[in-house]
Parts: C-alpha cells; sequence; structure tokens
C-alpha cells in the first residue's frame, strides 16, 4: 500500500467510517491537533530524564492515540453495520485520569508550592513541556468546540484537561530536576 492516495487532492479527507470532509473541518482540526501534541509528548520523552517519566509519557502517547481515534469517528460511524462497536476494546476510562492524577500529586509533593506564575523555560527540556502543555490546551478548546456541534465523549475532554495540568507540573518537577531557573512573572506596577 501506498502512503500517497490522491485521494485528498481535493481539499477533503475520510474519517474513520468512510465520510468525507473538508479538510478544515473542526473534527479533523480535533484530532490533528491530538497528533501534533502526540508528537510534542514524543520530543519530550526522547529527552534525557528519569525513565518512569518516560515510561507514563507512553502510556499518555497511547492514551492520545485512542483518543484521536475517538475524535476522527463521527457518531453515525460509531456502530458497524453488524452491530458492533467501531472502536471496540478502545476508550478512556477514569483510571486514566486517575493516573494523571496520582502523577501529579506525586510531582507536586516534591516541589515548594507555587506563589507566582512561572515563566515558560529555563532549559530545553522544560520548554517543550510548556509547548506541549499548550497545544494540549488548544486540543482540548477544538474537542470542547466540536462537542458543541456533535457529540464528543466527555471523558475524552476530561483527560485532555488533566494532560495539560500534568505538563505544566512535569515542566516544574523537571525544572527542580534539572537544576534549571525557574522564572517567576511579577506583574509590573
Amino acid at each position: 500500500m501506498k502512503v500517497y492516495t490522491k485521494t485528498g487532492d481535493n481539499g477533503t479527507t475520510a474519517l474513520f467510517g468512510g465520510t468525507r470532509v473538508p479538510k478544515d473541518h473542526i473534527r479533523i482540526e480535533s484530532y490533528g491537533t491530538v497528533d501534533e501534541l502526540n508528537s510534542y509528548i514524543g520530543l519530550i520523552r526522547d529527552q534525557e530524564m528519569n525513565q518512569h517519566y518516560k515510561e507514563i509519557l507512553i502510556e499518555i502517547q497511547d492514551r492520545l492515540f485512542t483518543i484521536g481515534a475517538i475524535l476522527a469517528t463521527p457518531p453515525e460511524k460509531e456502530v458497524l453495520k453488524n452491530g458492533e462497536m467501531r472502536l471496540q476494546n478502545l476508550g478512556i476510562v477514569e483510571s486514566d485520569i486517575e493516573l494523571l492524577e496520582n502523577e501529579i500529586d506525586a510531582m507536586e509533593s516534591s516541589l515548594p508550592p507555587m506563589t507566582n506564575f512561572v515563566l515558560p523555560g529555563g532549559h530545553t527540556t522544560v520548554s517543550y513541556c510548556h509547548i506541549a502543555r499548550c497545544v494540549c490546551r488548544r486540543a482540548e478548546r477544538l474537542a470542547v468546540h466540536l462537542s458543541h456541534n456533535e457529540p464528543v465523549a466527555d471523558i475524552a475532554i476530561k483527560y485532555l484537561n488533566r494532560l495539560s495540568d500534568y505538563l505544566f507540573v512535569l515542566a516544574r518537577k523537571l525544572t527542580f530536576d534539572l537544576n534549571a531557573e525557574e522564572v517567576k512573572w511579577i506583574p509590573r506596577k
């Protein structure tokens, strides 16, 4: 099978189930942004860091593929003609969110309390975390936008919300682990 199909040359693409939509459709924007986020998570995972963080990031990447599949499936194509679910055995469950929350709590337990906003930066790996956090927030906004027009699993949006929190705390923890400078934002008077 060739990578190029030429079927998108007219500015359309196929969703799961075969429905063709314009490439700028909100559903495409939603799962495309999740794909972008997944790539940034891979970039973070490629950095020198604790192996545990890398393992969690692989789990996150797997969950993001699932969210991408959920977002790429229009509601009318969720059930196959034989009555089975198209994305059978795929899904985001509460334990996926609990994993993120537990990781956040564990990292925060070793960090000083936040008293100011922090400016992104201080180390390349930390900056990658902040970029991923911003892309995650955009993915969440797009998924919410899509949900105003078509059903989107609430738990997928909840996962993206919690993931952006995780990425923020990971950035702070890596700042600490890497002995990087955390620059606090101080408003002008």
